[in-house]
């Protein structure tokens, strides 16, 4: 079950792409818990699952694992990807072996 949603748009030569981001809500199996995302990039849908011992903890890692397919992707590099404002960051964290890539206000804030 889809719990949030977020937009990113990238500018392909002027052309602009909407890029999904999906999150699921966490679930319970074998004594752990997953939380399921998936990116909606250009070239095709990136999913994975964030595992932790809790479900607070699964969504935070699924956050984290968010921000580092977002920070570590040819899109991100190529400075046409953007949230609300080119720059200003996509709002999500990022692992701490990461933070170096951070722009904009995730800079400030994770």
């Amino acid at each position: 079950m889809k719990i949030a949603q977020r937009q990113l748009h990238y500018s392909d030569n002027g052309r602009p792409i909407e890029i999904p981001i999906v999150i699921n809500a966490p679930i319970q199996a074998d004594g752990a818990w997953s939380c399921e995302w998936s990116i909606g990039w250009p070239h095709g849908v990136r999913a994975a699952r964030g595992y932790g011992a809790d479900s607070i903890q699964a969504v935070r890692l699924t956050l984290e694992m968010i921000g580092a397919e977002i920070y570590s992707s040819p899109y991100h590099a190529s400075g046409q990807l953007y949230f609300e404002s080119p720059g200003n960051g996509y709002g999500f964290p990022v692992p701490s072996n990461l933070r170096d890539l951070l722009i904009g206000e995730d800079r400030v804030s994770f």
